[in-house]
């Protein structure tokens, strides 16, 4: 299948498009304006500083014992690529994070209309409304310094490079957003049961080239191997009733709306005020069983998902660019909620399955249909709007981002499984067909 030239510049003629170039520079201001004539900015921002200072001065990252507190909690190659434009002071670092931002944020509405399987180019209103939903979770990308705005980008270009069929390329970036922080890596399952061969071989490849080769002669090769063993036993191999991945404090608190958290709270008395140690202790559960016993309701509760998101998922013959928007917005839910930590803006990459019923609420031929759809987007947006200031934490606690997701995931099921009559295969699965035609009708001439 080959992409359309569908993706396009911001347009000065345009006036949603004025308005988005307004709202990045008010959201670079957020950034830049603290530390230029502030006290300075705060969040991740000084730890990125801080981080690229050390692979600058060859200090160590993380300290020698892994069950101690780390203060950056990535992967070594983060790190590196924060190095570069930390050579040049906190205002270009941030700067140039907040420019990645603004490109990441254009480029995944471009991507998620591109790929929303519809045929159709949104007007005016309907292309910004994806991002009007979601833009309190790009505010948090800016404010806070976090990447996930980038990392969504980075495996939207990989699908849109796997729809021209260049596999290798497309693993590279999913490759890289592992590299960057590890949650991604959940999009290698998906590529190797929808036999995208060299995909998940680059995925691999370029994981081993991100993580081991590339920091090396920066940080050389035995210091980057040793950090890297020391970075993995601190964050994927800790795990206990107490906490995971050296943030002991957010794990099992309503700041988590992961699946695994969210299952702790409700199943163990656990606290969820714990972030904050000057608040009450508060708890949820609806039954009381011991840490292990809850961890096995979540396992139960993952592969119950993971093989009903197998069986919904159409077999290759009957695939279509429809089924496929669909069914990639259900990775992107799963993917969000499989983390284990799952924060407020981690619930950015709910844009894409959005999108993708946005679509089909406006393009649907079936009435009932886009009327039935548009109710579903209605009631995940108020979901998600629970998480503002207005409303108490303890409604974030019992999982409304969460409920949204799982609405969102709700509808896209039920549009792969019922299909408009006019929906065809995709172009592989189509064209063996029309060749099969042209045989037989080639021997009975």
């Amino acid at each position: 299948m080959r992409n359309e030239r569908v993706l396009r510049y911001p347009s000065l003629r345009r006036p949603l498009d004025i308005l988005f170039l307004v709202c990045c520079i008010a959201l670079t201001a957020d950034v830049l304006v603290p530390e230029i004539w502030g006290n300075g900015k705060t969040k991740d921002y000084p730890l990125w500083f801080w981080a690229g200072q050390q692979v600058l001065q060859g200090r160590n990252l993380y300290p020698d014992d892994p069950a101690t507190y780390f203060e950056f909690i990535y992967p070594p190659l983060s790190a590196v690529l924060l190095a570069i434009p930390t050579w040049f002071g906190k205002i270009p670092l941030y700067l140039i994070l907040s420019f990645l931002n603004i490109v990441a944020w254009w480029m995944t509405a471009q991507f998620s209309h591109a790929m929303a399987g519809s045929g159709k180019k949104p007007g005016p209103w309907l292309e910004a409304l994806p991002g009007f939903v979601t833009v309190t979770f790009v505010f948090d990308m800016f404010d806070l310094g976090q990447p996930n705005l980038l990392l969504l980008a980075l495996l939207l270009y990989g699908f849109w490079l796997l729809r021209d069929h260049r596999g290798w390329m497309a693993g590279s970036m999913f490759a890289l957003a592992t590299a960057i922080k590890v949650f991604p890596v959940a999009v290698l399952p998906y590529l190797l049961w929808r036999r995208q061969w060299a995909a998940a071989a680059s995925m691999l490849v370029f994981i081993g080239l991100f993580l081991f080769v590339l920091p090396a002669p920066f940080r050389g090769f035995q210091h980057n191997f040793t950090e890297l063993r020391t970075w993995y036993q601190g964050m994927v191999g800790s795990s206990s009733e107490k906490g995971f991945g050296q943030r002991d404090e957010q794990n099992w608190s309503w700041v988590n709306q992961s699946i695994i958290a969210v299952t702790h709270r409700l199943t163990r008395p656990v606290n969820y005020n714990q972030d904050n140690p000057a608040k009450p202790v508060r708890t949820m559960n609806i039954i009381d069983v011991d840490f292990r016993t809850a961890n096995w309701i979540v396992l139960a509760i993952s592969l119950t998902i993971g093989l009903g998101y197998l069986a919904i998922m159409p077999p290759a013959s009957r695939r279509t660019e429809r089924s496929d928007a669909e069914e990639i917005g259900i990775l992107f839910c799963l993917i969000t909620v499989a983390s284990p930590l799952a924060r407020q803006y981690y619930f950015l990459w709910l844009f894409f399955p959005i999108t993708v019923l946005v679509h089909r609420a406006a393009y649907d031929p079936r009435p009932r249909v886009k009327t039935g759809t548009w109710a579903l987007l209605a009631i995940a947006g108020g979901l998600l709007c629970l998480s503002l200031p207005l409303f108490p934490v303890d409604l974030q606690a019992y999982g409304n981002n969460l409920a949204a997701t799982i609405v969102l995931v709700a509808g896209l099921v039920w549009h792969i499984l019922h299909p408009p009559a006019a929906d065809v295969a995709l172009p592989q699965a189509a064209g063996k067909l029309q060749l099969d035609v042209n045989k037989k009708a080639h021997s009975q001439g």
